[in-house]
């Protein structure tokens, strides 16, 4: 008589897990299950704890206290690689592919032949890629440079190389950062297959739409702590944010989203005319005004943060003009912009934002060093007062000004980007994506902080393909393959804003949102 089936019990489970960092508590007594073929989400604000939990669960930390087993066997001894890669993985927000490498390569880097002083046969590479990637059916070629991938082909070539080394538990750090609404989809899909393999998946994300999308059961941590775990069908938008702040969703809309507030009769502090940057956009005319916070929007193929960009001086446009307040602005040149009086929020904060290892002090005067100090010096003591306002004006999270900003949480860095960018006090301020990768608590401070901006009498530009970024302005454009589609006054539904967004406005729509000459 053949044996019956074994229950399957958990891919992996954590119990009563602690970790402190000197004085910081960073985990208390939490603890997480993820089942074998469950798509699992973990949400909670910057610093509830998600971080050093994937730390933990990928052996890179080792737990003060706690229990951590992967299919029913404790975990294995730090520092043995192999092992911890054939229990788990963690695919990054900021992708671990090498570029100049192909994809065999990638896949099976350090691994390339089978003995320490044996030559690569890579021919035999190439036919272990093509069967790896036809396993788990990702349509990749494997002689292609990483570099000529998709973001969402990258993150299937990490998900199979992770897979190879026997891992059937996947974390997904932020995995949609990067991706248009078609990457996203196209994501979700082949995660949904690979579950029907028994892949299981603990999914981090701020974007909680997804979270509804894709899984089937979500965790929730505040301040360190495990607060609940629900399936998601029975947890809905206000109780999961309930969860994640401790504060009850009902109360109020936040001050974020009351946009429309703006006069027809502000002064016109941008005017950009029929300015074209090849490749990115075409023609593209717009205005804003004193007072008003405007939106462009689009997806990743949709010009509108090269457009964003060029207003700051990264690109220089091959025809048209842009004027602030009556100036013109020379294109091209990030000085220029910034005297005329442009402030400039990046969408990548670790790449084009911050200086990790400098201070918060440091990082929030650069734009204006040569107002710290007299004959081009910089006195630490200016430095530190002028940083110790921005901190002030913007409740940034930090022990003091001389806090590296490496040591901050994401929405706290975020906030010093964007305290640099009003330390010129700028006319206009040009925020791409501003809330990328930022807990909901820090969304609405720095929403909030945008909307201040504009009711301080000046001209705000978000930047975004993210809904709850645009609810904040009075007007929203909507840009697709290189042109403005459409405008949308305050109140637009979400249908609306996205079918513009990809292209699916129709002739009557168009006609209805029109773009009016300002």
């Amino acid at each position: 008589m053949a044996d019956p089936s074994p229950v399957r019990g958990p891919v992996v489970e954590a119990d009563g897990i602690s970790k402190r960092f000197g004085a910081t508590v960073a985990l208390s007594d939490a603890r997480i299950s993820v089942a074998p073929g469950e798509s699992h989400a973990l949400v909670g604000r910057n610093g509830a704890g998600k971080s050093t939990l994937v730390s933990i669960l990928t052996g890179l930390q080792q737990p003060d206290t706690g229990t951590l087993r992967f299919n029913g066997e404790p975990a294995p001894a730090p520092g043995d690689t192999d092992a911890w890669r054939s229990r788990v993985a963690c695919v990054y927000q900021r992708s671990t592919i090498i570029p100049a490498l192909t994809v065999a390569e990638n896949l099976f880097l350090d691994r390339q032949s089978s003995g320490a002083f044996r030559p690569i046969s890579w021919k035999q590479l190439r036919a272990r890629a093509t069967e790896l990637l036809a396993e788990y059916g990702v349509d990749v070629d494997p002689t292609a440079r990483a570099e000529d991938l998709t973001v969402e082909q990258r993150q299937f070539v990490e998900i199979a190389r992770a897979l190879s080394f026997g891992a059937r538990f996947i974390i997904l750090d932020e995995p949609t950062a990067k991706l248009d609404a078609r990457g996203i989809d196209k994501l979700f899909d082949k995660l949904r297959s690979l579950q029907q393999q028994g892949v299981a998946f603990l999914f981090i994300s701020h974007h909680l739409q997804e979270v509804y999308d894709l899984c089937t059961t979500v965790t929730v941590y505040r301040d360190a702590r495990h607060i609940t775990t629900a399936p998601v069908a029975e947890l809905d938008h206000h109780a999961l944010v309930e969860a994640m702040t401790g504060e009850s969703g009902h109360e109020s809309a936040p001050s974020w989203s009351a946009g429309g507030r703006t006069s027809a009769e502000g002064a016109t502090l941008l005017d950009i005319e029929a300015l074209t940057l090849p490749d990115a956009y075409q023609d593209v005319s717009l205005t804003a005004r004193a007072g008003e916070v405007l939106g462009l929007a689009g997806a990743a193929a949709s010009g509108n943060v090269q457009l964003g960009e060029t207003l700051a001086g990264l690109h220089r446009p091959k025809a048209g003009t842009i004027t602030v307040a009556g100036r013109p602005v020379r294109p091209g040149r990030v000085p220029a912009a910034l005297a005329a009086g442009i402030g400039f929020v990046p969408e990548d904060r670790h790449i084009q934002g911050l200086v990790p290892q400098r201070s918060v002090a440091e990082n929030a005067t650069l734009t204006v060093t040569d107002q710290l100090g007299p004959y081009g010096t910089v006195l630490p003591s200016r430095t530190r007062a002028f940083a110790q306002r921005m901190i002030s004006d913007l409740d940034i999270k930090t022990p003091g000004p001389a806090t590296p900003v490496s040591a901050l949480s994401g929405g706290n860095q975020q906030k010093v980007v964007i305290a640099r960018a009003l330390a010129t006090d700028p006319q206009v301020l040009v925020a791409i994506r501003p809330t990328n990768g930022v807990d909901i608590k820090s969304k609405e401070s720095l929403l909030g902080t945008v909307r201040e901006v504009a009711d301080a009498g000046r001209s705000a530009l978000i930047v975004s393909d993210e809904l709850d970024d645009l609810r904040v302005c009075d007007r929203v454009l909507a840009m697709f393959h290189g042109r403005v589609v459409a405008e949308f006054a305050h109140g637009w539904s979400d249908e609306q804003l996205v079918a513009a967004m990809e292209g699916m406005t129709g002739p009557t729509d168009t006609k209805e949102h029109h773009v009016s000459d300002h």
